[in-house]
């Protein structure tokens, strides 16, 4: 029997890939800003519908360099409800993290509970487009203003993902991407920093290359993390298939909604009205007293029927050995955070996925 993974990388034409390394080996330039790297964020400023963008060997790095671009201290707002970079990046730069509660309806930071976590300290927010569901922009921003704060969006899931025509990468101060090969877009590894100006773009490439301006001129105490030209060229052709690839996995949810949407105790998420979703994953939250089984006996069933979900996020980030000794980490502070980490499963959702195995899915599900 098979497995069923959760995820399955998008690879562009070996043969296509091919003729370009080529090119890289002819040219023997193989790193710093070569000629895919200029081309890669061309494209994607396109394809994205954004001024500038800046690519990085891997999606943690944006998130480093945008809070040190900003030169934030202090404390930082955020949601325990993520991948642990968000909060990873905001502990390496010095930062204090400050977790506020999830909605339900997006597991994103809820907006409400922003303005109660506020201190003298509080430089920035850091909200998260989990799942690639937008959050509350026009509210954390209203709050932002009203503070004196950044915001930095960790939209490490929301690749192509817009709101009535634009994109949800220009909002706030900068969004980070990631491009990890289990991403919907991937250069392998990779990711890249979006901006509104090209000052700040200037400033973003001083600090991914050194803080090199010049030859023999460092303006900026700067770090390594340049995407090379190898990922940059698999980037320009995995994106010329992405759409195809979404829109496959658009047919996936479809078929997933339609066979839950009566079961008791299983709820998920419908399309945002007016959203241009990437379907980069698909939660299911179950509630044991209605559907008779726990999310953990129904995510190891699966497994024995080689369905291989994921609980993600589980655990929250809060309760890891780092963080939870902070204030803002205990679970009466995040009571829906803590209710959803454990009732979420995140079936297999990618391009590759058949028939049978959306069907071997479901009845794991539905039996």
């Amino acid at each position: 029997m098979n497995q069923i993974t959760v995820t399955s990388p998008l690879l562009p034409n070996l043969d296509e890939f091919n003729e370009m390394l080529k090119e890289i080996w002819k040219s023997k330039w193989i790193t710093n800003m070569g000629q895919f790297h200029i081309q890669l964020e061309k494209a994607l400023c396109d394809y994205l519908k954004v001024p500038y963008i800046s690519l990085f060997t891997n999606g943690t790095l944006p998130l480093l360099t945008a809070l040190q671009a900003l030169r934030i201290t202090g404390e930082v707002i955020t949601t325990p409800y993520s991948f642990v970079a968000t909060t990873h990046s905001i502990w390496w730069n010095g930062c204090r993290p400050v977790f506020v509660d999830i909605e339900e309806s997006t597991c994103g930071i809820d907006p409400e509970k922003i303005e109660a976590a506020i201190t003298p300290k509080t430089t920035a927010i850091m909200p998260v487009h989990c799942y690639g569901k937008p959050v509350n922009m026009d509210a954390i921003q209203a709050i932002a203003d009203k503070y004196g704060l950044k915001v930095i969006y960790d939209a490490a899931h929301a690749f192509g993902v817009e709101v009535n025509g634009e994109s949800v990468l220009n909002r706030g101060d900068m969004s980070t991407l990631s491009f990890h090969a289990t991403k919907v877009y991937n250069t392998l590894e990779g990711g890249a920093l979006v901006m509104h100006d090209e000052q700040t773009k200037k400033r973003i490439d001083y600090l991914k290359n050194f803080g090199f301006a010049g030859e023999t001129e460092v303006v900026a105490p700067g770090i390594n993390s340049k995407m090379d030209e190898v990922r940059a060229a698999y980037g320009l052709l995995n994106l010329k298939q992405v759409d195809a690839a979404i829109e496959k996995r658009h047919l996936v949810a479809i078929k997933y909604r339609e066979a839950l949407r009566n079961v008791p105790g299983i709820r998920f998420f419908d399309d945002m009205p007016d959203v241009r979703h990437n379907y980069s994953y698909f939660p299911i939250f179950v509630k044991a007293e209605e559907y008779g089984k726990t999310r953990d006996q129904l995510y190891f069933e699966m497994r024995e029927q080689g369905v291989l979900g994921r609980r993600y996020f589980f655990p929250l980030i809060s309760t890891f050995s780092t963080y939870r000794g902070l204030p803002s980490a205990a679970p009466d502070n995040l009571p829906v955070a803590t209710r959803i980490a454990n009732e979420v499963i995140c079936l297999p959702m990618h391009h590759q996925l058949t028939d049978e195995d959306i069907e071997r899915t479901l009845n794991c599900i539905l039996k």
